[in-house]
């Protein structure tokens, strides 16, 4: 007999070929849907990462400019500490010189010409030296 008829007549010796067949038609069915499956998900991985990679360039570009702008905050904070400093200082410094004029006039007003004397050199040293610390700085 030819196998040929065997086949066309549904034999049972033609049975395994077909079966063999068709599983193997189903396996390369179902391994092409898997690779297909694979594809499309590398494919949204890919976009996923893309996306992610995108906002992670985002979130770096905002951590950089919240940086500068926390720096330039430093910046002026201690430049306003110095200039608190100065101002402190220059108020220190009138103070004590309004506490000498006002020790001159009252020695002047208990007629203490010595007292008031010593206390008007003591101020004149007093602003020379704050003189020379200005030229200093």
């Amino acid at each position: 007999m030819n196998p040929m008829n065997l086949s066309r007549r549904r034999s049972p010796l033609a049975l395994p070929f077909n079966k063999l067949h068709s599983r193997t038609s189903l396996r390369n069915h179902l391994q092409r849907r898997k690779s297909k499956n694979i594809r499309k998900r590398m494919k949204r991985l890919r976009s996923d990462m893309q996306e992610i990679s995108r906002e992670q360039g985002k979130i770096k570009e905002g951590q950089r400019q919240v940086r500068e702008k926390f720096e330039a905050v430093e910046s002026e904070c201690e430049l306003l500490r110095k200039e608190t400093n100065i101002i402190m200082r220059q108020s220190m410094s009138t103070q004590l010189r309004l506490a000498f004029m006002f020790q001159i006039l009252k020695a002047r007003e208990n007629h203490d010409l010595d007292q008031a004397a010593k206390l008007t050199s003591a101020l004149r040293e007093l602003i020379a030296r704050e003189n020379q610390q200005k030229e200093t700085m």
